[in-house]
């Protein structure tokens, strides 16, 4: 499909013109900015303190340019300080360091072949290009330091030049006492760790099977221990997320940018057809920051606009199934666009399998690939392979919801017997699950297949034929009908103790029980249209003089796919880090 929007449905069409003809309507804040008290002039202004917006600042700073960074939200880091950090960047030095049989030419063969013509080639290699250069340069320039996460294959690892040993990192361990004051700042975890604990998200895997692997059981001990000597040193340890969004930050103190919290982006400035600055809203009155050289959208996407979802994505869709920031909500793109920025891939996000939860939402991974478990639709058939990439699984839920409404939500179905011995989300093996997420019709349990086909509301005789033939296969290790456990990727998550597929066991054991599947995610991976220097585009191809964007608030990179662990933030620092460069090279 093609990197820029070309034929919009015509909801999506007709969706458009009503916000044009709105936005027309309105005084915009870019005939308003003389209006306005100037705050202040830097040569670059970045909108957004995520992953992408922290490392353009970085190298900003480091190119010798006076920067600012506002941030709409009380807190930093985005939703990048909330994820598990995994970054896809292949040749990076620290997995070459590992031994990684990575080349130039495997990477830019797998890319190509996840992607699609889609993306321009141009922006595919100024991904791959850059990618290692921007990883070494915030190691140079910041307290981070990053780790290969072994093992995590890519997602698709028999497409030429995939890896099926993986080209994903993850930050290492670091200590919040850097910060001082500012660690109050930081936007807190999608999934806190578990008190006195040091965990990495490569542990993860592991202590999901820490009651039936000696393996589990020693990662978690090794987990526990490196608490106690953080706690010994009287450091405040983070990995993951909050280690990197603290790394950055760390990172911008020491080379004195300032970064405004509870600013919001209102709209650009632009004059003589350039960009020169932003209107943001601070301590509650509105003001204008000149850009000498440039600016930087990097605000995240627009998870949390209802009307947005409305407008360019499929139904059903729901704010409340995104894990990303809260305060995503498609500010940057809204003014990239009203500045002449073509947006592309708005019907798309970094999709996952969903449990809605009381609260919040659970991104589901590892439960849903466990040997013991099984996704049925509506109809209580099986219609995708469950340990398939978690964008993946989505896109199929909605490509077979189209006209039947039959596969959202869906249900996975576990025993007893999976239940003592995998842990699920926080929830210990044995344990009973919390009596709210039964409330909230979010689980089910049952004694019997009938039974439970009655709650989840499919019917008994489809649910009891799709168990009794998914149970045969698993029997047989094999399952012809949907290909789990084809690929390396297929068995990351799994328990190498079942045999003779680490991904099949069959469901028997009483009680049994029904999670719903809604289509959550990480975040919306639409947004302004870029080039290979990450400068935004209007839908002519021209470049608007003065505008850059990256991460969640551009168009993706990845087009409708998904390369490996860490696909979000890897190109989201690399263009960041991109876009700098070049405003620094003009």
């Amino acid at each position: 499909m093609s990197d820029r929007a070309t034929s919009p449905s015509r909801r999506a069409v007709l969706a458009g013109t009503g916000a044009g003809m709105l936005a027309a309507g309105l005084p915009s804040a870019l005939a308003r900015a003389a209006d306005v008290p100037v705050l202040g002039e830097y040569d670059v202004v970045v909108v957004g303190s995520g992953a992408s917006g922290m490392t353009a600042a970085l190298t900003a700073a480091g190119r010798g340019l006076s920067v600012l960074v506002v941030e709409k939200a009380p807190t930093f880091g985005g939703s990048a300080a909330r994820s598990g950090a995994g970054i896809w960047l292949p040749n990076n030095s620290v997995i070459l360091g590992a031994g990684v049989p990575d080349t130039p030419e495997k990477a830019a063969a797998y890319l190509s072949a996840v992607v699609g013509p889609g993306v321009p080639a141009a922006r595919q290699q100024a991904f791959l290009a850059n990618g290692p250069r921007m990883l070494d340069f915030v190691m140079a320039h910041s307290p981070l330091t990053f780790r290969f996460m072994d093992g995590y294959s890519d997602y698709y690892p028999n497409l030429p030049g995939g890896l099926p040993n993986g080209r994903s990192i993850e930050p290492g361990q670091i200590d919040g006492n850097i910060l001082g004051a500012e660690l109050a700042h930081l936007n807190p975890a999608y999934l806190p760790v578990p008190a006195g604990m040091v965990v990495f998200s490569q542990d993860y895997k592991w202590l999901n099977l820490a009651a039936v692997s000696a393996k589990g059981l020693a990662v978690s001990t090794e987990c526990l221990a490196r608490g106690a000597a953080a706690a010994a040193c009287g450091q405040k340890p983070l990995t993951m997320g909050q280690a990197l969004a603290t790394g950055l930050r760390a990172g911008l103190i020491r080379a004195g940018v300032p970064l405004w919290l509870n600013s919001p982006l209102v709209d650009l400035v632009q004059e003589g057809g350039a960009v020169t600055g932003v209107v943001v809203e601070k301590d509650g009155a509105r003001g204008t920051v000149r850009a000498r050289r440039g600016v930087v959208i990097g605000s995240g996407g627009f998870e949390h606009n209802a009307e947005m979802r409305a407008q360019y994505q499929q139904q059903p869709i729901g704010t409340q199934w995104s894990v990303g920031a809260k305060e995503n909500t498609g500010d940057g793109i809204r003014a990239g666009q009203r500045a002449g920025a073509a947006l592309a891939l708005m019907e798309d996000a970094w999709w996952g399998p969903s449990i809605p939860l009381p609260g919040e939402p659970y991104f589901c991974l590892a439960e849903r690939t466990l040997p013991g478990g099984l996704i049925v639709n509506g109809a209580g058939a099986r219609f995708v392979n469950e340990a398939a990439p978690y964008s993946d699984v989505v896109h199929v839920m909605y490509e077979k919801d189209r006209g039947t409404g039959s596969h959202i939500p869906a249900w996975l179905i576990v025993d007893q017997n999976y239940r003592n011995k995998y842990l699920f989300k926080d929830v210990l093996p044995t344990i009973v699950f919390p009596d709210s997420w039964y409330q909230a019709g979010a689980a089910k349990k049952a004694w019997s297949w009938d039974a439970l086909a009655g709650q989840i509301g499919v019917p008994a005789a489809a649910l009891r034929a799709t168990l009794n033939r998914f149970n045969a296969q698993a029997w047989n290790g094999t399952d012809p009908d949907f290909h789990r456990g084809d690929t390396a990727y297929d068995h990351y998550y799994t328990d190498p103790g079942v045999q003779p597929n680490s991904c099949l066991a069959p469901v028997w054991a009483p009680p049994f029980y029904a999670f719903k599947i809604v289509p959550g995610d990480l975040g919306t991976k639409g947004g302004i249209v870029t080039d290979a220097r990450a400068r935004a585009l209007r839908e002519d191809g021209s470049v608007i003089r003065g505008l850059w964007a990256a991460g969640n608030a551009s168009a993706a990179v990845m087009g409708h796919s998904y390369a490996g662990a860490g696909s979000t933030i890897g190109p989201a620092m690399t263009f960041g880090h991109v876009a700098a460069n070049d405003i620094a090279d003009a």
